[in-house]
């Protein structure tokens, strides 16, 4: 028996805790793509500095493995659906967060059609309602390819790959503002009480001397 593979970190953590910019950027990113924590939004980060990392270090090189390693971070990159098949390795230094975060199998499944929101489609995967080809998936954070965006689906077996199932048709109603009762009309809806209306007093007939 050979020694236990050691695990290593798929992420690094910010080097600073407090960076206000930073923070507001991954709230950004919190409300729009939902992930569990900000731990998922550093591993997909490392992937984009891990892939700018590499093209600085190939891009000042001049060799032939060079250029082979080049050829294959450009083709892993085509693949993922990150760059375009006449990218460079300067294209691969503009990508975003949001680039990545955008081919994440929960983002996908809401392009889809699969779920109306990204909490919805987060459920939906980690209870393995979702395949990739034959596949189940059970994990929101996986990076889709090209290949399989056509083949991204419920799991045959699961009552969800029916279209007139209730969670995939029906809509949530809006929220009624905070402190208003839902069937209490809003404030400009409501109509002032009328004021009641006092018949004029009858006069009094004059009684002669």
């Amino acid at each position: 028996m050979g020694d236990p593979r050691k695990l290593r970190k798929q992420y690094t953590a910010p080097a600073h805790p407090w960076e206000r910019a930073r923070i507001e950027k991954e709230k950004v990113i919190m409300d729009t793509y939902a992930p569990k924590n900000k731990l998922e939004i550093w591993k997909m980060d490392s992937v984009i500095k891990n892939c700018k990392d590499q093209a600085k270090k190939l891009s000042a090189l001049r060799t032939k493995q060079a250029d082979k390693e080049q050829k294959e971070l450009l083709s892993r990159l085509f693949h993922l659906g990150l760059i375009e098949e006449s990218a460079t390795l300067e294209n691969i230094l503009t990508l975003k967060l949001e680039d990545v975060m955008e081919r994440r199998l929960q983002t996908m499944a809401v392009k889809r059609g699969l779920a109306r929101s990204m909490s919805q489609a987060r459920q939906f995967i980690t209870h393995g309602h979702v395949r990739v080809g034959d596949k189940v998936m059970t994990s929101p954070s996986y990076l889709l390819k090209r290949g399989e965006e056509e083949t991204l689906s419920f799991r045959i077996a699961s009552r969800l790959s029916d279209p007139e199932h209730p969670e995939r048709k029906a809509e949530k109603k809006p929220k009624a503002p905070k402190g208003q009762h839902r069937m209490e009309k809003p404030a400009e809806e409501q109509k002032a009480p009328e004021a009641p209306v006092v018949a004029p007093a009858a006069e009094e007939p004059k009684v002669e001397a």
